[in-house]
C-alpha cells in the first residue's frame, strides 16, 4: 500500500497509526514509525485525532499553511531512505545535519527542504528526481 499510496490512503494510514497508538493496540513496524513522528509533533495531534474532519481537507500554498499529511509522509520517506542509504550518501548527509544542528528532528526538516525541492523541480521539467540536485542542497544546509 505505501509504495504509492492514494491521498485517502496515505492520509488514513497517519490517522490509523495515530489512532492505534493512543488506544495501546498493536502496531506495524512502519505504523509504529508514523506514531513515533507524528508524536513529535504536536501542532498536528488535533488533524490527526479528527479525520472526519481533516480526511478531505485541501493544502494549498496559497494558503500559507502547512500540510501535515505531506510533513508526515516526507518525514517517512527521509526515514526509509536513511535506513537503506538511497541514495547512497543520504545517511551521511544525515549524520553531518545532525551534528551541526544538534537534532535529529532538525536535520530531517532540512533534508525535507531539500527532497521538496528536487521533487518540485523533477515536476517543473518533467523529468525524474535527481539525486545531484537533492545533494547539492545539501551540501548547502
Amino acid at each position: 500500500m505505501l509504495f504509492n499510496p492514494s491521498r485517502d490512503e496515505a492520509r488514513n494510514f497517519l490517522f490509523e497509526s495515530w489512532r492505534k497508538r493512543r488506544t495501546g493496540e498493536l502496531l506495524t513496524p512502519l505504523e509504529d514509525l508514523a506514531a513515533q513522528l507524528i508524536a513529535k509533533h504536536s501542532e498536528y495531534f488535533f488533524v490527526m485525532e479528527n479525520p472526519q474532519q481533516y480526511q478531505e481537507q485541501d493544502y494549498s500554498p496559497e494558503q500559507g499553511a502547512t500540510n501535515p499529511f505531506l510533513h508526515l509522509m516526507m518525514h517517512l520517506t527521509i526515514e526509509e531512505q536513511i535506513s537503506i542509504d538511497q541514495p547512497v550518501g543520504i545517511r551521511a548527509q544525515f549524520v553531518r545535519l545532525t551534528q551541526k544542528f544538534e537534532s535529529e528532528h532538525d536535520a530531517q526538516h532540512r533534508m525535507m527542504e531539500c527532497l521538496s525541492e528536487m521533487i518540485w523541480q523533477a515536476q517543473r521539467h518533467r523529468t525524474q528526481p535527481d539525486a545531484a540536485l537533492y545533494f547539492a542542497c545539501l551540501e548547502r544546509q
